[in-house]
């Protein structure tokens, strides 16, 4: 059997790839493989099993790896990573004073590249699907969807629906005929698969509410929007509804398992029963929570109540491997320590949430998110002699807590290899980071994006100058 390398991996045809262990959703499977054609996988089970039943697959040995699915960003927006960073020390809803304007900013040039700088991140991290929640630039969509194609990621890709600017209404007619036609656009594309968005619910009518829900479901897609995120959105809610954002959606008709609510941290026990109840999708981004949010969402509790789960980056750092760690980090925090609960759920909850439960979450749970024959070929080849993994008692704890971006040796989707030890297998990934700089430069110059604290070296310099003003 051929010990593996870039080379013999890139090669087309039926793999019979033997890893020291398998990742399958019961766990860790010691001398098992995998056999990959066409972009899925073939067959699964114990390496001497499936040597018998295809001996004509080429045989490749993966000593010291484990092969395991490919994390799913269930919450992203490509076309913000050129602001990343300006979220740094900001109060929360900083939506109208930096990614607005900021994307206002991109032409079609540079909301490709940020786009595809943003997938680029992701499958470094070993994300191999992202859900994007919808661009406000004014291009067309399909420019994110190119971006994702090129970089090689599998890509959920929102069409923003909103037809309410400014309390401004817009045709409904035209709203609901560009999402009938982003729908039918990428039906039966291999990797970009369309949904609908709305960015928040005030941002569109309970009609359009309504009819989006229902292209969605008729659709098999999934509709995105941003829900139950901040205080001041709550609040607008109750004063204009006299109900909460989730409760008002469930009013309208809109809640169901085609809906993936993003964030969903400020939730009621009502609102909790209302996600079970109605087999709504939650994706709980914990990294957002700690940089921009104002509460943790009960992930914990979503999860023994029954709630579809996935995890998601909403843009702010693409490593699988942290974002599954956040998760439980931050269920230990805000509800764990209170408690006396130490396993929050164990480490299998959040490496199952950033997996099968994301693809579950996203619309896609019966093509990707786990090791298993028909599925898609979306798949990590992690390297587990490192000295974080190597001396392993409960591997998926130590994925989840002490696994990290720089153990992934190879990337692939749909069974094609689109990363190895960090970068592109076919494309300049360091070209296309310093274009990149050069259109983030030009954009945040031109956006006017409004930041309530300043960068911590002018902070820092700040406040040396009011402590010498003291005299301290």
């Amino acid at each position: 059997m051929k010990a593996f390398d870039r080379e013999v991996l890139r090669c087309p045809g039926r793999f019979l790839l033997a890893p020291d262990a398998v990742l399958l959703p019961e766990g860790p499977a010691d001398g098992w493989a995998v056999v990959v054609a066409g972009g899925r996988f073939e067959d699964v089970g114990p390496a001497d099993e499936l040597g018998s039943r295809h001996p004509l697959a080429r045989a490749v040995r993966l000593p010291g790896h484990l092969l395991m699915p490919g994390f799913v960003d269930a919450h992203h927006h490509l076309t913000q990573s050129f602001g990343a960073a300006l979220a740094f020390g900001e109060p929360s809803e900083i939506f109208r004073r930096v990614w607005v304007p900021l994307e206002g900013a991109l032409d079609e040039e540079a909301a490709y590249t940020a786009a595809k700088l943003a997938a680029l991140e992701a499958l470094r991290g070993g994300f191999t699907t992202v859900a994007d929640a919808g661009i406000r630039a004014d291009v067309d969509v399909d420019v994110v969807a190119s971006a994702a194609r090129d970089a090689g990621v599998r890509c959920v890709l929102g069409l923003v629906c909103n037809d309410v600017d400014a309390g401004v209404a817009a045709e409904h007619r035209t709203v609901l005929e560009a999402a009938e036609k982003h729908l039918a656009r990428y039906e039966g594309d291999p990797l970009v698969h369309p949904s609908l968005a709305v960015s928040i619910p005030e941002a569109a009518t309970e009609r359009t509410l309504r009819d989006t829900a229902r292209l969605a479901t008729e659709a098999g897609a999934v509709m995105q929007i941003h829900v139950n995120e901040h205080l001041a959105g709550v609040e607008r809610s109750l004063v204009r509804h006299g109900l909460r954002p989730l409760e008002h959606l469930h009013r309208v008709g809109a809640l169901g398992p085609h809906l993936l609510a993003a964030h969903a941290t400020l939730l009621t026990p009502r609102e909790l029963t209302l996600l079970a109840d109605t087999g709504t999708a939650v994706s709980y981004n914990p990294v957002a929570s700690a940089w921009k949010g104002n509460a943790v969402a009960p992930a914990t509790a979503m999860t023994e109540r029954g709630v579809r789960v996935g995890l998601g980056t909403d843009g702010t750092r693409g490593d699988g491997f942290r974002l599954a760690e956040a998760a439980e980090f931050a269920q230990r925090l805000a509800y764990g320590l209170a408690t006396g609960d130490s396993s929050c759920g164990a480490g299998w909850t959040w490496l199952e949430q950033a997996t099968r439960g994301g693809a579950d979450a996203v619309g896609l749970g019966t093509r990707i998110g786990t090791v298993a024959p028909g599925s898609a070929a979306d798949f990590l080849l992690v390297d587990i002699g490192t000295p974080e993994l190597a001396l392993s008692w409960d591997l998926p704890w130590e994925l989840v807590r002490r696994g990290n971006r720089d153990q992934i040796t190879a990337v692939f989707v749909a069974g094609r290899l689109r990363m190895w030890r960090g970068r592109p297998t076919d494309w300049d990934g360091a070209a296309l980071v310093r274009r990149a700089a050069e259109l983030a430069r030009a954009a945040v110059a031109e956006a006017g994006v409004t930041r309530a604290h300043p960068t911590s070296t002018a902070a820092r310099a700040l406040t040396r100058a009011q402590e010498r003003s003291a005299g301290r």
